[in-house]
């Protein structure tokens, strides 16, 4: 039998069995090259899929080959394709980075634990997207979450650990949540495999029982992804973790819990329930107007730059979630899209950030905080790092040339079709919120002049080479879209079509 037939499988053992394997070894070196050459597999697995999908359509895979809903399923069509892709690949972008990263920011005895808990992270956000069954969702929730707050406690300042704490509550919260509601559907269908479930809701989905479910996912979820105002765990969590675990969280974590939202509420629940018989369309637009403008004006005034781009992440999420409140192709279309988009462009930003503190602290000293006062003059010792952030940066207010600008034309282009010109205007004025706290950056790095007697250099290739890769991404995907555009737009017919 080909191996091609077991590549869903192997999605989620090859990253799995590295996690173990690293604690067993106890060793940084090797846990590093274990758990590298998984996120790797996974990654070049992620493609094969993405490529199987386009040429065969939806992959279904029965584990232990027994049929669903019997059985439990690994489910891969285009929208879950995309997201592997996203999440496997800057895993393994993110982990080449992290071998030096984490020699100043983890003591050193914690380094194999470090890449045992970003395997299982890592294991569990590719689980989350593959899975077919709802409790299985529920399970990888859990890997990828207790996983993470793990890897937010293992930074130096002592802050971190009140961080994780706070995220462990809230996560927690959220979990309960989750599996509250999916419970609910599984005592009114008798089943947990998801396809099955939507066929069999389509008979009850005004009862009681169904819009409680909806409810409680829907909250669980918006907690998992830091939805306007539930968003109090994110910032602390982005600002005192160590450097690549917030490049990876911020790429993956959120994107992969906006995906369950999705799945959930297209796949499952159907576009008749959440967009005609519920007043849920209207609720997430307030919300995540609220985030675009309110997280995004917060983070002009942060003096700190990882929570500043900590909130512009809360901002950002508005307009993934905006573009799912549309319920037309090209709004899902735009949710999609930002959710890609946004994705490479804040890893890019908080690697940066990363050789950036680096590059800030005295031999041998504990890397300190990038607070404002730090980066006077930075980008005349540091100016590829500076440079990186800038062209980000232009993502994520969403010039034309980047990849920002695509997501925001068809969340605009969302907004007309729908004869909703204000909000149009909202997007750019929230545009201009983002043109101010980068500016914050530049006015700092580039018009202050530096300290007398600083010594800063760039950061070592093996940072900046990761993270200028993500940059290069911003402006491919900024101008061929091919790729990115036809992936979500295949993926938002698809879930319209059968929301419907």
């Amino acid at each position: 039998m080909s191996l091609s037939v077991h590549l869903p499988a192997l999605q989620v053992v090859l990253p799995l069995l590295s996690a173990p394997l690293a604690v067993l070894l106890r060793h940084g070196g090797f846990a590093f090259a274990i758990v590298t050459a998984g996120a790797w597999a996974a990654f070049a697995i992620a493609i094969g899929l993405w490529l199987q999908v386009g040429e065969s359509g939806t992959i279904s895979y029965h584990i232990g080959s027994w049929p669903p809903p019997w059985g439990i399923e690994y489910r891969v069509d285009r929208l879950a394709s995309f997201v592997l892709l996203l999440v496997s690949g800057i895993a393994a972008i993110v982990l080449p980075y992290s071998r030096a990263s984490i020699e100043r920011e983890v003591p050193r005895d914690l380094h194999y634990l470090y890449y045992a808990m970003f395997g299982l992270c890592l294991t569990g956000l590719l689980g989350i997207v593959i899975t077919g069954d709802a409790f299985n969702i529920f399970v990888f929730l859990e890997i990828s979450s207790l996983s993470t707050y793990v890897l937010i406690a293992m930074g130096r300042d002592r802050r971190a650990l009140a961080a994780a704490y706070r995220y462990l509550i809230m996560g927690s919260i959220g979990a309960t949540f989750i599996v509250i509601g999916i419970g609910f559907l599984y005592l009114t269908t008798g089943t947990l495999n998801l396809v099955d479930m939507a066929e069999r809701l389509r008979a009850v989905e005004s009862s009681r029982p169904v819009l409680a479910a909806l409810a409680f996912i829907t909250v669980g979820v918006s907690l998992k992804l830091a939805l306007f105002p539930l968003h109090q765990w994110l910032p602390n969590a982005y600002t005192y973790a160590p450097s690549a675990v917030t490049a990876f969280l911020a790429a993956t974590a959120t994107k992969v819990s906006v995906y369950v939202l999705i799945r959930f509420w297209y796949s499952v629940f159907g576009e008749s329930l959440i967009f005609e018989k519920l007043p849920l369309p209207q609720i997430l637009l307030l919300l995540s107007l609220a985030a675009m403008f309110v997280a995004s004006f917060t983070a002009i005034f942060q003096d700190n730059l990882k929570r500043l781009f900590a909130y512009s992440s809360v901002g950002q999420i508005g307009y993934i979630t905006l573009g799912m409140s549309f319920d037309s192709v090209n709004g899902l279309n735009a949710a999609i899209l930002h959710l890609f988009n946004h994705g490479i462009t804040k890893a890019a930003i908080f690697l940066l950030i990363g050789g950036m503190v680096l590059g800030l602290a005295k031999a041998g000293a504990v890397p300190p905080a990038p607070t404002f006062d730090r980066l006077a003059g930075l980008a005349k010792r540091m100016p590829l790092t500076c440079f990186g952030i800038v062209i980000a940066g232009l993502s994520l207010i969403g010039v034309p040339g980047t990849a920002g600008f695509v997501s925001k034309w068809y969340l605009i282009l969302a907004a007309l079709e729908k004869g909703q010109f204000w909000i149009v205007g909202a997007i750019l004025l929230s545009s201009l919120l983002a043109i101010a706290y980068v500016w914050r950056f530049v006015e700092v790095a580039y018009f202050k002049p530096a300290p007398e007697g600083t010594t800063r250099q760039e950061a070592p290739l093996s940072m900046l080479i990761p993270a200028w890769i993500l940059v290069i991404g911003t402006i491919w995907f900024g101008l061929d879209t091919s790729f990115t555009v036809g992936t979500a737009t295949e993926a938002a017919q698809q879930l319209v079509k059968v929301g419907r």
